[in-house]
């Protein structure tokens, strides 16, 4: 009974759940962000390169064909999905930084060191 009790206190661990969660909700982003790349941009790309395919290209050694064109592909949707990512997470932490910067009471104005002399100065001469 220790095994599964262990098991147990394990798998209701706070930063477990809050892994399973992220998990998820990455699954559902991800979903998001390739939509957006596939559905907006890479027609929109397409349009300006010309309707450039890297996909076809190949090179064929012997009888193995590399296909060298994918990974371009590959590599080209990488940095679009990174570049997307990047300005969502801008956005976001620019909303969250407007969220915690509440407008901070102004703290008091004390007196300058000139009003300060010049109190000090006085209290002497009347003495």
């Amino acid at each position: 009974m220790g095994f599964i009790k262990e098991f147990k206190e394990f798998a209701m661990k706070g930063n477990v759940m809050d892994m399973a969660v992220g998990v998820i909700i990455g699954g559902a982003f991800g979903k998001i962000v390739s939509s957006l790349v596939n559905d907006i941009l890479m027609p929109l790309i397409g349009i300006v390169t010309g309707g450039i395919d890297f996909s076809g290209l190949k090179a064929t050694i012997g009888e193995a064909n590399i296909t060298y064109g994918q990974f371009i592909q590959n590599i080209l949707d990488f940095i679009i999905v990174a570049f997307c990512i990047f300005l969502m997470l801008k956005a976001i932490n620019k909303l969250n930084r407007k969220k915690e910067e509440p407008a901070a009471p102004e703290a008091p104005k004390g007196p300058t060191q000139e009003e300060l002399l010049a109190e000090i100065r006085d209290l002497l001469k009347n003495k």
